[in-house]
């Protein structure tokens, strides 16, 4: 097992609500991914809107990672992060004609392209640069991944992809849009995805597509099937490392590839969120009418995922040995919605205790805002802590 290391005596020193990241658990998540793909023709793409932190960025990089962005702002960050141009994909249902431009300028590998629109303005900017963009179709599957319906994507109703009822009408256009390039295709179903018949699904679907596309000739060199894996947010000391064998293996064992082809991911969630935690202070314990208030220093600005998705996190007193009791953990933001958890049993908890909300290194820190005006949260990694 390997459990998160809290070095609560030097937290203690440090102003509060903050990130940490354990940097351990972060490489030995990015061995664990480079173990699964060593032996298949597979590319994996850090889906940077997870986390954006510049010193998660570089350790991925490090470790031979590519990166998916969703604009020009990720774009930036992932070339100033040194990931390789040639491993860059540009995703987004709504690229601005300046993002659009940056791709052009910096000769990405891939445009995720979601329109008919969308290809005719890639096409009239890439033409009046003298190039060529090349461009994997966003298609929309219609598979349901069983998920959060505000991170579902992958069904009709959703606004992302191309829909299979408008394919013919994509491919007669494409031989007139004579600088793009057509490399591939590319399919997302969904985020916090658990249960691997849904990837299986997704799967069978993409073969059917692949045969359309056989029947008319084209040749697709890479396959895209995004990302969606889950993560154990209940267990994070127990499954602190996402179970990749079983994803890969069921697209081994169900998407027919061909020896020609390369197959991509785009995983975010389940390579940062595990290695990072939100540490708050107990400002106060309220006792109310008919429960007890555990009120935190860190409120949704910090962590938006329960007020937004009712998401649920674990969460840890660092420095209470007392015997578990129940409170509503909540918030100072002036919002109702601001509540970690409800009913919620914790070690007897007191003012000034630290407290951790753990796999917060997933849309955490880089969704953070400043509603109230409140400061935005720092960050630090174990190596910077160890050398405090």
């Amino acid at each position: 097992m390997i459990k998160a290391k809290y070095p609560v005596e030097k937290f203690l020193k440090l102003q509060t609500p903050f990130y940490y990241y354990d940097m351990d658990i972060l490489r030995q998540t990015l061995q664990e991914v480079n173990r699964q793909i060593q032996k298949r023709n597979y590319v994996v793409h850090y889906a940077m809107k997870a986390n954006a932190n510049p010193v998660l960025l570089h350790e991925i990089k490090n470790a031979g990672l590519g990166a998916d962005c969703v604009s020009g702002g990720e774009i930036n960050a992932a070339i100033k992060a040194g990931f390789p141009k040639e491993k860059i994909v540009f995703a987004g249902v709504g690229k601005a004609d300046w993002e659009i431009n940056l791709a052009l300028d910096e000769n990405i590998f891939c445009f995720n392209v979601e329109s008919i629109p969308e290809m005719e303005v890639i096409n009239q900017l890439a033409a009046a640069k003298s190039k060529t963009a090349s461009i994997a179709l966003r298609i929309n599957p219609n598979v349901n991944a069983h998920t959060h319906q505000y991170i579902t994507t992958g069904l009709n109703e959703n606004k992302f992809g191309i829909n299979l009822s408008d394919l013919d009408t994509v491919l007669d256009l494409l031989p007139q849009l004579k600088n793009l390039k057509l490399i591939g295709i590319h399919a997302h179903i969904g985020s916090q995805i658990t249960d691997m018949t849904s990837f299986q699904s997704l799967c069978v679907r993409i073969n059917e597509i692949q045969n359309y596309f056989f029947q008319r000739h084209i040749i697709l060199e890479h396959i895209n099937v995004g990302g969606g894996l889950g993560i154990n947010y209940e267990h994070p000391n127990h499954f602190p490392i996402p179970d990749f064998e079983s994803y890969f293996n069921v697209f081994a064992e169900h998407l027919n590839l061909q020896p020609y082809q390369t197959l991509h991911f785009e995983l975010g969630r389940a390579i940062v969120a595990h290695c990072g935690s939100l540490i708050s202070r107990v400002l106060y314990v309220k006792q109310g009418a008919t429960k007890k208030f555990v009120i935190l220093d860190a409120g949704f600005t910090d962590l938006i995922r329960p007020a937004l998705y009712q998401a649920y996190h674990r969460i840890e007193n660092l420095t209470s040995d007392l015997p578990e009791e129940e409170y509503d953990v909540v918030g100072p933001i002036c919002e109702s919605s601001d509540t970690f958890a409800k009913n919620y049993s914790l070690n007897g908890t007191r003012r000034g205790d630290l407290v951790a909300l753990r796999s917060a290194g997933a849309y955490g820190e880089i969704m953070a805002s400043q509603y109230n005006l409140r400061s935005l949260p720092k960050a630090y990694t174990s190596d910077e802590i160890a050398a405090l």
